[in-house]
């Protein structure tokens, strides 16, 4: 399919709820079922046997591939039909197979998806998450419900967050690591069990991070995880560095606002 002048290009056999909005130029596939209470922004592609359930909003430009099923139901027990939502941001890449669900009415009826994330194939994002934007989520990668996932983190394949869990901005978890605790901003995690490797120096280089400004993170990061201290004292050192060194700030924010722990 290809757009032309602006206008819908929808296949006869996809079916669209009448209550769904779609802008003018989204293109839908054949076999996809839209549904009610959706709302699609422009420029945005739903390719074939796609379902979009219910209750979601779209922003531009996304792409969703065959087979995906976005704002299905909650798969929560707790979850007793009450009206909840799914909200994406623009410029998202979603691949064949991921599953992306409503919010919960007990976890404050909203899963939240930002902008420019790639969710490869089987990726799964469950109620009441929290996405940001630019992450990346390889194959089979899976949040349960509750987890936050930070700006530029990734997620690799067939890794696992549990529930309530953040994983912190520019963070990176490798492939089949299970996430048990929060993860600190600007860390890599990978192994099994899971073990904090680093800093993600890489990442950070490739957002623009100087390298003055990568070496006061590595230094943040020696203090909580090289020098044997206590938590709570490794904070009062970071504490004090933030005013000299604000680009530690994040990794500081994320290990004041874990609530089950910090992998460490």
């Amino acid at each position: 399919m290809r757009r032309e002048e602006a206008r819908a290009v929808i296949d006869s056999r996809a079916i669209i709820d009448p209550s769904a909005k779609l802008a003018d130029d989204v293109e839908v596939g054949p076999w996809s079922i839209i549904g009610p209470n959706v709302e699609i922004g422009k420029g945005s592609v739903i390719q074939s046997h796609v379902v979009i359930k219910a209750n979601t909003i779209m922003g531009e430009g996304n792409q969703v591939y065959q087979f995906a099923s976005v704002g299905e139901d909650p798969a929560d027990k707790k979850f007793e039909g009450e009206d909840t939502w799914l909200k994406i941001g623009d410029n998202n890449i979603i691949r064949e197979g991921v599953t992306l669900h409503r919010g919960t009415g007990s976890g404050g009826n909203w899963t939240r998806i930002g902008d420019n994330n790639l969710f490869m194939a089987y990726v799964h994002v469950a109620h009441d998450c929290i996405v940001g934007n630019n992450t990346v989520f390889a194959n089979n990668a899976g949040i349960s419900g509750h987890a936050e996932i930070g700006d530029w983190a990734i997620l690799g394949g067939f890794a696992g967050v549990n529930q309530f869990r953040k994983i912190g901005e520019h963070a990176m978890v490798g492939g089949m690591t299970h996430i048990a605790h929060d993860v600190p901003a600007c860390v890599i995690v990978s192994g099994s069990p899971a073990s904090v490797r680093s800093v993600n120096m890489v990442g950070l280089e490739r957002r623009g991070y100087s390298a003055e400004q990568i070496r006061a993170i590595r230094q943040a990061f020696k203090i909580v995880y090289k020098k044997g201290l206590q938590l709570q004292e490794a904070i009062v050192e970071l504490k004090a560095m933030v005013a000299k060194h604000p680009e530690i700030d994040p990794f500081l924010q994320s290990i004041l606002a874990a609530t089950k722990g910090i992998h460490r």
